[in-house]
């Protein structure tokens, strides 16, 4: 993967969260301002108080806009929303507040005349005191009880107040209405990721959204068994979070560990400068793994020294992957075949096809990926050759993953589309495959937000992207990477955070539903 490396000035729309001293008695609240007002949108900031005399320990600050209405980037809170509600939760840091404590954050909305209504925080009104005792509570957040090759089943825990019943949204569209806590939504394809809230209903009127629950519907093609979405991780640059809070987050399970190199010779290390036992990476494999995770190893990328050009041999080669299985206990290794000193050098790409041949003779049980670039219609003839070559020297390769950015995309999602069929007809001329055969030897692998080239790939052609992954019944699927997947719209190409308007963790959460 390649990443140019640039600075990021922070602004002053950071929100900030300041201790105090703790005041007497009184509500929490949550106080809007309107910062700027330039007609066609605005900027809102949102004050959290906790008056109380206890520590609060998450918040959720949700409001309505007008019909029309739109928010478009936040900062120091994750957004979700459902039809005209917008709902603004804390993130890691700011979500506990001692008595007397404030946290703020800050959005951009559109038009520039509307104003947020029916503010609540935690459920209670934004201004102090209780909520009127006929309107619904929150119900509590669905989970998936049964799927089919058309449906998915839904339950959840039941609100508070008086309940006429509980409608489900999936974004701003109702799919079901029901009057007890469970519901089947009918009509959905094969093989298709769907994401959903509960809101409950009276007289009065909806309650705030539940959390999201994401299923899929069965039917999914056959053909070789899937390894589970793992975005790129990288622990020794670009400001890499905790994984298990990922986890927690996003439901993702696995992670791919970026990137080993050379630190001299045919010595691995991670970047090339920190040893298999550092600290932070074991530390953070260590996390994933205690969660119920697995992790993918990745090796070589696109720039630095690696250990392709420097092992002498395929044995060499061979003995190297083999120290880092031993060190971190992967389930896949994955082996990112980049640039001119590896792709597009003949006499190296055979030597780690040769060295991969014995990796998987002595770890029958570890998958092996292969990672290269590609045009919009399918693998370069570096590509080309580099399957070709590996049928001729039988190499037992499990997944061809091609990465769909930084190839002169004009639309990400139609052209990552037509490089992976590009890829599927290369894949059955070399082998023989059926169409299925085929899809079940491949990955993709994408990009958050803006690619070095500026193309940019949002969370609705990342899901587009998956699902057709998922349809075709591809095995690998894969992103660059965590690390971005974090809002900075007009940020640029950096390496920790999208360039784009997005929430947290949006491109992992899409991962992980793979």
């Amino acid at each position: 993967m390649k990443l140019r490396a640039t600075l990021v000035a922070l602004g002053t729309l950071a929100g900030v969260l300041v201790a105090a001293t703790p005041a007497q008695a009184a509500p929490a609240t949550a106080v809007f301002t309107k910062t700027s007002d330039w007609g066609s949108a605005f900027e809102g900031k949102y004050v959290i108080t906790n008056g109380t005399t206890s520590t609060i320990n998450g918040w959720s600050v949700a409001f309505d806009l007008p019909s029309g209405g739109n928010v478009s980037s936040q900062w120091d809170a994750v957004l979700s929303r459902s039809g005209q509600r917008f709902t603004f939760s804390n993130v890691g840091w700011n979500g506990s507040l001692a008595p007397g404590a404030t946290a703020s954050f800050g959005f951009i909305a559109s038009p520039g005349s509307a104003v947020p209504a029916n503010c609540t925080l935690n459920g209670q009104p934004c201004g102090g005191g209780t909520t009127n005792p006929g309107a619904p509570g929150t119900p509590g957040t669905p989970s998936v009880t049964g799927t089919t090759g058309s449906s998915i089943s839904l339950s959840w825990g039941a609100s508070s107040g008086t309940v006429t019943g509980y409608r489900v949204y999936e974004g701003s569209t109702q799919r079901a209405q029901v009057t007890g806590t469970s519901a089947t939504i009918s009509g959905i394809a094969a093989c298709t990721s769907k994401t959903y809230v509960v809101r409950a209903y009276n007289t009065v009127g909806e309650s705030s959204s539940s959390g999201s629950v994401t299923g899929s519907t069965t039917g999914c093609p056959t053909g070789g068994p899937r390894m589970p979405g793992a975005p790129y991780l990288y622990m020794g640059w670009g400001d890499p979070p905790n994984p298990a809070s990922v986890m927690s987050a996003t439901g993702v399970k696995s992670f791919t560990m970026a990137f080993i190199l050379s630190s001299g010779g045919c010595n691995p290390a991670w970047d090339g400068n920190r040893p298999l036992n550092n600290a932070a990476d074991v530390n953070a494999i260590n996390a994933i793994k205690a969660a119920g995770g697995s992790i993918q190893v990745s090796f070589g990328g696109w720039q630095g020294n690696k250990l392709g050009p420097n092992c002498s041999t395929p044995q060499a080669y061979a003995q190297a992957v083999q120290t880092v299985i031993n060190a971190t206990g992967p389930a896949v290794v994955d082996f990112d075949i980049e640039n001119t000193d590896e792709f597009e050098n003949y006499t190296v790409q055979d030597r780690i096809l040769n060295g991969l041949k014995i990796v998987k003779q002595n770890n029958p049980n570890i998958k092996i990926a292969v990672t290269f670039g590609t045009s919009t219609t399918g693998p370069t003839s570096h590509g080309v050759r580099l399957i070709n070559q590996a049928r001729a020297l039988a190499v037992p390769i499990d997944n061809f993953t091609i990465m769909t950015f930084d190839f002169g995309s004009s639309n990400i999602q139609q052209d990552t589309i037509n490089a992976s069929e590009g890829l599927k007809n290369v894949l059955k001329s070399a082998y023989g495959y059926t169409d299925a055969q085929a899809y079940a030897k491949m990955g993709i692998s994408g990009m958050v937000g803006l690619s070095d080239q500026l193309e940019t790939t949002t969370p609705a052609a990342w899901t587009a992207i998956r699902d057709y992954a998922l349809q075709r019944g591809l095995t690998r699927f894969a992103t660059w990477s965590v690390n971005r997947d974090r809002p900075c719209p007009g940020g640029g190409v950096v390496a920790n955070c999208s360039g784009i308007s997005q929430s947290n963790w949006d491109f992992t959460r899409i991962t992980g539903g793979f």
